[in-house]
């Protein structure tokens, strides 16, 4: 399940795990113009955590989860 909200200044998704056990905590997903935020809570140790990825980052990300293994790198015209 995910829900999808718009911001003032970004789309936030939100992945809710709620498939077979184990259970992992949301995914919280900020879409800004600039980069795109990943957050997550982690339980062990009471803390947030947050990654960062530019548009660049994010093209690849998407582009590899359709590829077999090995190493690319994407042309941008």
């Amino acid at each position: 399940m995910f829900s999808i909200e718009h911001e003032f200044d970004s789309s936030v998704i939100t992945l809710v795990d709620d498939r077979a056990a184990p259970l992992q905590e949301d995914v919280v997903i900020n879409a800004f113009a600039e980069c795109i935020t990943v957050e997550q809570y982690d339980p062990r140790t009471d803390r947030m955590h947050k990654i960062t990825l530019s548009i660049g980052q994010l093209d690849d990300l998407s582009v590899a989860l359709d590829l077999p293994e090995g190493v690319y790198q994407l042309k941008r015209e």
